[in-house]
């Protein structure tokens, strides 16, 4: 049973309380009840906050969980394999990994299972578990990691990366919503592993200048730095985004894929380069 406090309050971001009670019948724990299943089975719109009383809450979407959908069970099929992955790596690590595909990407048992060259290099003894699906948003994160998604895990530190699939939604939701999604996932994380150095890292910059999912991104990392995450000593900020840009405010083609959202080893290179000083003290080398 969760302590609860407010999800608003400033730092210690410890023991949240959701912005809105998820509708979901069975609202933590794995494996999931036949109501659950049913439940998350119908379209993610139809599940979203404020939908089971009739009333538009798009504000509170990001902050709230919700599972995934790919169309039929795709999406909690991908999320049943993290859990046992988990499952088989219950106790110690020294990494975990949670967002998206930016995330999955780092090297994931969805994938081949095997860490991407960038990330062997800055961290090669380090046990790293990654939980990243393609497609999460922060609301999604959140459901996973309510739903048996990192149950058993004892991280040294963790690195969290989320958001990006959010402004999808901005036009909706607002950007600060956005960053109190992001917020929320920190605060979850930090509840479960209150022992863990977290790094939150920043969104990516990713498309090009006056292209609103590029601006919209600018302009929920200025939010997430009005939250001030770091202010809890267990927690730090890592902005990519001038690494990642040239001086005209371009994306740095030769870190990205073809798509301008995804990276290349090269940007996976760099990504690690900044991770490296901030995980070094919790995992001592």
């Amino acid at each position: 049973m969760r302590r609860c406090l407010p999800l608003l309050l400033a730092a210690p971001l410890l023991a949240l309380e959701y912005a809105h009670k998820p509708a979901d019948p069975q609202p933590t724990g794995w494996p999931l009840t036949a109501d659950e299943k049913a439940f998350i089975a119908k379209p993610e719109y139809e599940r979203r906050p404020g939908r089971e009383i009739n009333q538009h809450l798009p504000q509170l979407w990001p902050a709230v969980p919700s599972a995934g959908t790919w169309g039929g069970t795709s999406w909690v099929d991908t999320h049943a394999k993290l859990v046992a992955y988990a499952q088989k790596n219950a106790g110690p690590c020294d990494v975990l990994l949670v967002g998206d595909s930016i995330t999955q990407q780092w090297g994931s048992p969805l994938d081949k299972g095997v860490l991407n060259a960038a990330w062997l290099k800055a961290f090669p003894h380090a046990k790293t578990i990654n939980i990243g699906i393609g497609g999460d948003k922060a609301q999604n994160v959140l459901w996973r990691l309510d739903h048996g998604g990192v149950d058993g895990l004892k991280p040294r530190a963790i690195v969290l990366m989320i958001g990006n699939n959010n402004m999808f939604f901005t036009p909706e939701t607002g950007v600060a919503a956005a960053a109190q999604g992001v917020k929320a996932c920190l605060a979850n994380l930090r509840e479960k592993f209150p022992e863990a150095d977290v790094v939150v890292a920043k969104i990516l910059p990713c498309h090009a200048p006056k292209v609103r999912f590029y601006e919209d991104i600018l302009l929920t990392n200025a939010e997430l730095d009005k939250l001030k995450l770091d202010a809890d000593p267990k927690v730090k900020v890592l902005d990519l985004t001038k690494d990642f840009l040239n001086a005209d405010g371009t994306i740095k083609a030769e870190l990205y894929t073809s798509d301008k959202i995804h990276l290349s080893l090269a940007g996976y290179e760099v990504y690690a380069q900044k991770l490296a000083p901030l995980l070094k003290p919790a995992l001592g080398r």
